[in-house]
């Protein structure tokens, strides 16, 4: 594994390969991760590596003959060994000083973006990510490691004088953290997804269990990599991988677990979170549970910057993001002129092998996204029209198919309100406004959302009444997605969260402590 030196930054609003150089070490990375394939990896519990019995092997949906690895295929026994490892390291972690948690969470994520190349070619080739999008997934896993951090540091540890009743008195609120946290990532964004919640959990105090999607277990791995080269203490973070009953369910149901990380779909998160309050006492369940994101497109909008940000929206990740644009309601007064220039840019999109330049699509992430893929434009044909896309793509051995755009579909359609999770975008027209918003908010999420218009009147009506955690107005990177740490919270309403807090936020890690009111008397 190599690093270099780079004057440059990919986050999910780069639209262009911001440097030549990017391109030369992406794909000097990728051959370093095909020469290295086919490996067998263990688990991470209490400082150890960990074999298990039974093993589980993983293709690439880039190419199915390309074997990722061989993993371990984790049992309640492999549970249990690393909850109490994480039991036993949380007192020694909990009760060292803030500022050596903030230092070592530092490191890691300095470690993280050294490793930036090669993370994020392992990524595109067990993902299916073009480069940028994985590069991006890496450098905001670090970024929120490091914004988690700098949160301790301007909230001094969280340790807040209170008011006191005399000189005598000496009162303070103290956030403490929970115990072992589990945290339970998607495919989707592998380390972003399992790093930053981890970061936010480790920095508080908390030691952590960590099991990743079962797709992506050898970027999961790479992250405990990080972890464990940064110096944690052993115990601290520990890594299991296995199946949702073997492995995940075990992790709810543990008696030991003090909270819970999950990103996924609705019915998982909301299975977990019923599952989760379960146990002898109320424990925080941070779920993030998907979406089913609306663009409101106005008559006075710049269609060239909605269509763009459509395009990227819809189909970054072939639609496989939570946030992804998946409803659009346009104005009909320029409908069929925003449908064209959308149907250009998306016949413009390459498909094929995420990992050269000139593709911007990859594959969905396997076998079973790829029948759903059929079924549902099956299903949209017989009932809509298809306007574009609606195939998939024979002969590059992976599970490519094509961008897809829909029109004429009855507003009553369970698809306008089922989350697909794929490269497939419904388009309608509006005349009243108001009914437009109706249309957005009348589905069980609340992710994201965004507005093209050009007015301030009816900005200030879109902020004012869109129910979303996530909302862009005019922004051609992406329509409904590209949150970035810092920058723009990311969090949903509804059935998207479950606790209103958004990642990469001022109020994010506080949700991985919980309060004690102090007072001291001379």
């Amino acid at each position: 594994m190599t690093t270099a030196k780079r004057n440059f930054k990919v986050t999910y609003a780069t639209l262009s390969s911001p440097d030549p150089q990017l391109h030369v070490l992406f794909d000097e990375a990728v051959a370093r991760a095909r020469a290295s394939l086919g490996q067998t990896y263990p688990m991470f519990i209490d400082g150890e590596e960990v074999w298990a019995d039974e093993t589980f092997t993983n293709r690439s949906p880039v190419d199915r003959d390309l074997v990722m690895g061989h993993y371990q295929n984790g049992t309640e026994e492999h549970v249990n060994r690393a909850v109490a490892a994480a039991r036993r390291a949380f007192k020694e972690w909990s009760r060292l000083p803030w500022q050596e948690r903030v230092a070592l969470m530092r490191k890691a994520a300095d470690i993280i973006s050294e490793r930036l190349f090669d993370i994020a070619a392992v990524m595109s080739l067990e993902v299916g990510k073009n480069r940028l999008e994985s590069l991006g997934d890496v450098e905001e896993t670090a970024d929120l490691i490091r914004y988690y951090a700098d949160q301790m540091e301007q909230n001094n540890g969280f340790i807040k004088p209170m008011a006191a009743e005399s000189e005598r008195h000496h009162n303070r609120s103290v956030l403490r953290p929970y115990g072992v946290w589990v945290v339970i990532s998607p495919f989707n964004f592998p380390l972003a997804l399992a790093g930053g919640p981890s970061g936010g959990a480790l920095v508080a105090g908390n030691t952590v269990v960590f099991k990743p999607a079962s797709d992506t277990a050898l970027t999961g791995w790479k992250l405990a990599e990080c972890f464990r080269d940064a110096g944690l203490p052993a115990g601290v973070f520990n890594f299991v991988t296995g199946g949702g009953r073997r492995v995940g369910q075990p992790l709810v149901d543990h008696p030991d677990v003090a909270g819970i990380t999950f990103t996924g779909s609705y019915d998982v998160g909301m299975n977990i979170y019923r599952s989760f309050a379960g146990g002898r006492y109320p424990r925080p369940c941070v779920a993030e549970m998907g979406g089913k994101n609306p663009v409101i497109i106005s008559k006075t909008a710049d269609l060239d910057k909605a269509a763009l940000g459509v395009m990227r929206s819809a189909f970054g990740l072939q639609g496989q993001k939570c946030s992804a644009a998946s409803r659009v309601y346009v104005h009909k007064d320029v409908k069929d002129a925003f449908m064209q220039k959308l149907v250009d840019l998306t016949s413009k999109i390459k498909v094929g092998d995420p990992t050269l330049q000139e593709h911007w699509m990859g594959p969905v992430i396997n076998g079973g996204a790829y029948e759903d893929y059929q079924e549902f434009v099956a299903d949209l044909r017989k009932h809509g029209k298809i306007v574009y896309g609606g195939e998939t793509i024979d002969g590059l051995n992976g599970y490519y198919v094509k961008p897809t755009i829909v029109d004429e579909l009855p507003l009553d359609h369970p698809l306008w309100k089922q989350e697909m999770f794929l490269p497939i975008v419904t388009v309608t027209a509006y005349e009243d406004r108001e009914e437009a918003m109706r249309l957005a908010n009348d589905v069980e999420y609340g992710l994201t959302a965004g507005f093209f218009g050009e007015e301030d009147e009816e900005i200030e009506w879109f902020l004012d009444n869109i129910e979303a955690g996530v909302v862009y107005v005019n922004r051609e990177a992406g329509a409904t997605t590209g949150a970035w740490p810092g920058y723009q919270p990311f969090g949903g309403w509804k059935g998207s969260g479950s606790t209103g807090k958004a990642g990469g936020s001022l109020y994010y890690v506080q949700q991985y402590m919980h309060e004690q009111s102090q007072t001291v008397i001379e």
